[in-house]
């Protein structure tokens, strides 16, 4: 048992739609995945992993869900640098 001390800065998630509540004009492949909340806050509580907790947002909101990550980052990027772009704007 790992316990997350109250206050770590954590990722839970949350289904807001099951699969039967999608709307029945989503393409298959989307209706048939649960539609899921991922918000990053501060543990109001200690918590362990997999287990339901209380966190607060960056701007003060209570969300309630599952522990899935401690200390998340962003993985995202905007790609790859196009040299054909660097240049516009007038620069040399």
């Amino acid at each position: 048992m790992n316990v997350i001390p109250k206050g770590t800065w954590v990722e839970i998630e949350r289904v807001l739609l099951r699969p039967e509540d999608r709307a029945p004009n989503l393409p298959e492949e989307t209706r048939s995945c649960p539609y899921v909340l991922r918000i990053s806050g501060f543990l109001q509580e200690d918590g362990e992993m997999g287990a339901e907790v209380t966190v607060t947002s960056l701007i003060g909101h209570a969300h309630r869900g599952v522990l899935k990550v401690v200390n998340p980052s962003y993985t995202h990027s905007f790609g790859a640098t196009v040299p054909e772009l660097l240049h516009i704007g007038g620069r040399p």
